[in-house]
């Protein structure tokens, strides 16, 4: 796990901080490069060189949350407020000259501006320290033109001598070889599909025979743990509450004097250590919500059942007060573990964690949890036609959207994925961004490339580049026909690709019946039985003319009678993204059906309720 820091300078950000858009935009790029480490240090600081200094050198020396790597967002430019270069440089004691020419040599292929900036790096004990512009554009490309040489650099400040030797071997090993597939020209190619065509019952129940539920856990912060599949029985250390404490605001009392008017001795609140010297026939104790039962005291009486009789002349104490409700022993006193008991088990293995287990977690002094390890996912884009969203289209192209819906809708769900690239549509491509997908995950996610044209490559490079065991490439559905679930060992390791079809609905309705339910069952949420299966009123007739069933997405909402009513999100057609705007749900039309108008259905809600 690595471990990284964020450092703000700018002035206008450190008196506005909501206005700070490069820092989150970086720490959502590290979290989604790096899913397995942690952003442990934030901060914004002003244009000021010795506060720059300040901070960089307090994050260095920090030997409780150390830093790996510490970036810096702004001041590298020529303004005259501009510092954070030489602040940079006053903390380092090596420079990092390559990573400075990456940042520089790769922006300037972005924008001649780029000539403007002046960045720093260098290292300073164990951590690298590395400016980057101030803009969330700048800084997020300028992280992705360094993030691949930081597991290296990272390993050899550590020592790490194992991981060091692995990527020189890496480094030094022999030259890629080319796919062994060879592209059949049009007219030869095959006009019918080899594999046969699995029924999506079928296909699930191959998946999950197929994948192997993790038993490899590893140990995180509980504030990172939300969504997370506890590994181990959590037992209680400790009886909560550990003391007798009062559940109501009012007086502790000694239930036998009953009724009439009472000394009050003294106060005690929430947090306050426990009055030891014994409460005394005709005593009684103010105290709050919380707050731990004075010794020789067995009953709270409420402050709703006293009167005030006299107080002190300034008004702040009071001197006597008259019990108005006779008490009973033990009334409103929680006793010690009546919460929870010490030694008992409170949350079991394989819960998954919510905010409230967390709340739990917390309570009994937990800072960190084991939970079955996850995955490390790649997603990885197919298609000589896709661009990144941050560059000019040329003609011909488009945009590729795909990579960014799986990210965000992986994210919806808990996890996190890698982008691993656009492969083009040539065999040694295909066959490259794989391998370098491989290397660093196990759970691949590929859109595109597995229809049926010429340039259709992704099974036969996972066939016979990587002897893959495909298990199904056909479906009996719309959209998702063409999709492919393929097993396959990379060095010794166990990997798991779907390749999904390029379409964008394609991709999204196969990810939530596929994809996600498969990821869940690796690990080992007992809690997921599917998408829950609710009854819907149609509010318009659907028809599916197709011999397939289909998924037809839906926006499902509660009416003023309690009843689920729905209706379709338009268009279906497999290419119209817009069809999962709004969709919560997916019904399943069988081949050549219509479903009238006010018609009760069943349909699979993935999302939240309108």
């Amino acid at each position: 796990m690595f471990r990284f820091g964020i450092l703000t300078v700018s002035t206008t950000c450190s008196q506005h901080p909501e206005k700070d858009t490069a820092g989150p935009k970086l720490e959502g790029e590290i979290i989604t490069s790096f899913p397995q480490s942690r952003v442990t240090f934030k901060k914004i600081v002003a244009d000021d060189k010795r506060q720059i200094v300040n901070a960089l050198t307090d994050v260095v020396n920090d030997v409780v949350n150390p830093c790996d790597v510490l970036f810096t967002v702004g001041g590298t430019g020529f303004a005259p407020s501009d510092v954070t270069p030489e602040a940079t440089r006053e903390v380092i004691e090596k420079e990092a000259v390559g990573l400075v020419h990456a940042i520089i040599s790769k922006s300037l292929a972005v924008t001649d501006m780029a000539m403007l900036s002046r960045p720093v790096c260098g290292i300073r004990k164990k951590t690298i320290i590395v400016n980057f512009p101030g803009s969330a554009k700048a800084a997020s490309e300028c992280f992705h033109f360094v993030k691949n040489a930081l597991p290296h650099a990272i390993a050899l400040l550590r020592e790490d001598d194992s991981k060091v030797r692995k990527t020189h071997e890496e480094v030094q090993s022999s030259p890629f070889e080319k796919s062994k597939v060879k592209i059949v020209a049009g007219s030869s190619r095959t006009r019918t599909s080899q594999y046969r065509m699995f029924e999506v019952d079928e296909a699930k129940e191959t998946i999950f025979q197929t994948l192997q539920s993790s038993e490899d856990f590893e140990t995180i912060p509980i504030f990172n743990a939300v969504t997370r599949i506890l590994g181990e029985d959590i037992k209680a250390p400790m009886h909560i509450p550990p003391f007798p404490a009062s559940i109501k605001d009012g007086y502790a009392v000694k239930a036998a004097d009953g009724v009439g008017n009472r000394a009050v001795r003294s106060a005690t609140a929430a947090g306050d250590r426990p009055e030891t010297a014994d409460l005394q026939p005709g005593e009684i104790i103010r105290i709050s919500t919380g707050a731990p039962i004075p010794a020789g005291a067995d009953a709270v009486v409420q402050i709703e059942d006293t009167a005030l009789i006299e107080a002190s002349e300034n008004g702040e104490d009071e001197i006597i007060v008259e019990i108005l409700v006779a008490p009973k022993v033990g009334q409103d006193i929680r006793k010690v573990g009546s919460d929870i008991h010490g030694g008992t088990v409170v949350l079991e293995k394989y819960t998954r964690i919510s905010a409230a287990t967390v709340g739990v977690l917390a309570t009994l002094g937990f800072t960190e949890v084991k939970v079955i390890r996850r995955p490390t996912i790649a997603i990885v884009s197919t298609g000589n036609e896709l661009c990144n969203a941050d560059e000019p289209l040329k003609p011909g192209q488009i945009y590729d959207s795909n990579k960014l819906t799986l990210l965000l809708l992986l994210q919806r769900y808990g996890y996190k994925a890698l982008d691993a690239g656009i492969a083009k549509d040539t065999p040694d491509s295909v066959k490259f961004i794989l391998e370098k997908a491989f290397e660093h995950s196990d759970f691949i996610i590929t859109s595109g490339g597995v229809s049926m044209g010429e340039y259709d490559l992704l099974k036969q490079v996972l066939i016979e580049d990587f002897n893959g065991t495909l298990h199904f490439g056909r479906l009996n559905m719309k959209p998702g026909k063409p999709t492919v679930f393929v097993t396959l060992d990379y060095k010794g390791k166990r990997k798991t690709v779907f390749a999904l079809p390029g379409n964008p609905v394609s991709c999204c309705v196969t990810s939530l019946l596929f994809v996600i339910p498969a990821l869940k069952h690796l690990e080992g949420d007992k809690l997921f039985k599917g998408w829950p299966n609710i009854t819907v009123i149609l509010e318009d007739d659907i028809i599916n003319n197709d011999a397939r069933p289909e998924y037809v997405r839906l926006t499902v909402w509660k009416g003023v009678n309690g009843q689920f009513l729905s209706r379709s999100t338009g268009n279906q057609i497999s290419s119209r993204l817009n069809s999962m705007v709004n969709a919560n749900a997916l019904l399943l039309v069988p081949g050549k059906t219509k479903y009238n108008k006010a018609s009760s259905r069943f349909a699979l809600l993935f999302g939240d309720l309108f």
